[in-house]
């Protein structure tokens, strides 16, 4: 499966990015860290170990089969420019959530309905994309210990989410189809919920979990 190639991480040296990056890599994955300027990367990379190489981001995009997109949201439409001539018949996964500061606790949508969608029509036909990643806390998951968390993964394509669902699975998560790319709309504006979640009650990141016993939906 396509989630075995090369990982390429834009936006590596992030607090998320990193952590996925660690994570993957822990986990025997090949992972190549992209960033603004390649020495960043680098040095993000020795940083975390586990074999992990750093770049500029279009060079990781270059290098990845995989092109995971982990960058705020005021630098989505530089960064997707930039890796655009990188990532035809690609898998691209976003996990931009649209907070917009200083109101970062109230749900502010992109016109387009979501980020995700937005980056599909900023990167064109003939590139795959999905969303997830929205509600994990990279600086828990950038450590060693057990997440309970839950990933939602959106997509098009059913074939496409997997690779997503079992990548998170690889890092410990546990991923859980969440449908269509629009759909993606409903994580991306849960992340301002828990970030007020966090404030009100204290909480060191939370995440959310699906309640039930889920049965694996057939390949």
């Amino acid at each position: 499966m396509a989630g075995n190639g090369t990982i390429a991480i834009i936006g590596g040296t992030g607090k998320l990015g990193a952590a996925i990056a660690r994570r993957l890599a822990k986990a025997g994955r090949t992972v190549v860290i992209g960033s603004r300027s390649a020495e960043s990367a680098s040095a993000k990379a020795t940083e975390l170990g586990f074999g992990l190489t750093g770049m500029s981001n279009a060079d990781a995009a270059q290098a990845g089969d995989v092109v995971i997109v982990t960058v705020p949201f005021d630098a989505q439409d530089a960064t997707l420019a930039d890796i655009r001539p990188h990532v035809a018949g690609k898998l691209v996964v976003d996990t931009t959530v649209p907070l917009v500061p200083p109101k970062v606790m109230r749900v502010q949508m992109p016109a387009e309905g979501s980020a995700a969608v937005r980056t599909q029509k900023a990167l064109g036909e003939g590139v795959r994309i999905a969303s997830a990643f929205h509600s994990v806390a990279g600086h828990k998951l950038i450590t060693d210990r057990d997440i309970e968390c839950d990933v939602l993964v959106f997509g098009d394509d059913k074939a496409d989410r997997q690779i997503v669902v079992e990548l998170a699975d690889a890092m410990g998560l546990r991923g859980v189809h969440g449908g269509a790319l629009v759909n993606s709309a409903a994580a991306e504006a849960l992340t301002s919920v828990l970030i007020f979640i966090n404030k009100t009650y204290q909480v060191d990141g939370a995440g959310i979990r699906i309640t039930g016993d889920l049965i694996p939906p057939a390949a």
